[in-house]
């Protein structure tokens, strides 16, 4: 069984630092971009693909609302067509670089607020994917399982590969759990490795409450913005290895050759 590892990556900020940047390159399989809308520059945005090169990493754009100072995490309603213009403006922006080194953008994954509203709002999401479909019908469309985004998505018949969060509960509706709460993230990693593996094998969220939703995995999105939940990710990594699944970037699963 084949199964991918992505994480968000290249958002140098004064919210964020992208110092494990190179560590996390070694672990995942598919590398987020930020392409200097909520986080990165130029400057990030060739780094993180020149390592992803090296490691054999496929590429994918991270795009947001354009609200750096909010890190992206601030809600904005935008009509279609601007938002249309946010997804294809930083896709070329990361893309025109990518063809600096002899690469390509792969996949797309949307950031923070966009994200999030996206996977409430049928709208919103059938904006996003018709505007992804239209910049390239083979685009991959990473998106949260059991989303409006992969409703949407499926509407569309794009490609899709649909993720679960490593480090983070799940409520009983499929949501994750709110970061309000105490239970919102998993920080052990032996707790962490296996709660992603018991949902890679099953094809199914582990909720808190130890209810089950069977539900379409195809990556594992991990964090790694301090030194602990880079050990939770390499953990991670090597459970999936060490039980028979096999690691690859998104462009490279079978489903999507």
């Amino acid at each position: 069984m084949e199964i991918n590892i992505n994480c968000d990556l290249g958002e140098k900020s004064k919210h964020h630092s992208n110092k494990y940047d190179p560590d996390l390159l070694e672990i995942v399989n598919s590398a987020n971009i930020a392409c200097g809308y909520h986080a990165g520059d130029a400057e990030t945005m060739n780094q993180v693909i020149e390592i992803s090169k090296k490691n054999g990493v496929s590429l994918g754009a991270h795009p947001s609302f354009n609200d750096p100072e909010n890190f992206g995490r601030e809600r904005m309603n935008l009509p279609s067509n601007e938002i249309r213009k946010l997804i294809i403006d930083q896709y070329e922006i990361l893309q025109d670089i990518a063809s600096n080194h002899g690469d390509k953008v792969s996949h797309i994954k949307p950031h923070g607020a966009l994200n999030n509203m996206a996977c409430e709002n049928l709208d919103l999401s059938i904006t996003l994917a018709k505007t992804i479909k239209q910049i390239d019908k083979d685009l991959i469309y990473l998106v949260p399982t059991g989303s409006k985004m992969e409703e949407a998505a499926r509407k569309l018949d794009m490609k899709i590969a649909c993720e679960i969060f490593a480090d983070r509960n799940y409520e009983d509706d499929g949501n994750l759990v709110s970061r309000s709460k105490d239970n919102a993230l998993i920080t052990n990693p032996d707790i962490a490795k296996k709660h992603v593996l018991k949902m890679v094998k099953n094809q199914a969220l582990n909720c808190y409450s130890g209810k089950q939703i069977p539900c379409k995995i195809d990556s594992v999105c991990i964090h790694g913005d301090n030194r602990s939940s880079l050990d939770t990710a390499k953990s991670i990594k090597e459970n999936l290895a060490n039980h028979g699944l096999d690691l690859k970037p998104l462009n490279k699963m079978k489903k999507f050759i």
